[in-house]
């Protein structure tokens, strides 16, 4: 799992698994949900993230090993 911000867009990535993405969805105007071939979700994309999210706060809880 990858999670980025990219201030000068602000743009929040959240990338759940690596994968071909061969459909993006627009959930609303500002959010873009990224599937692969089998329906499963990617990533998800939020525009306007500092707006709609706490991107200055991250809590990461339940890491797998």
């Amino acid at each position: 799992m990858k999670i980025c911000y990219f201030q000068d867009t602000d743009t929040l990535y959240i990338e759940f698994r690596p994968g071909d993405i061969t459909e993006s969805r627009d959930l609303d105007e500002n959010t873009i949900l990224d599937v692969d071939a089998k329906g499963n979700v990617c990533a998800i994309t939020f525009e306007h993230a500092s707006q709609r999210t706490d991107v200055s706060h991250l809590i990461v809880e339940g890491i797998a090993a």
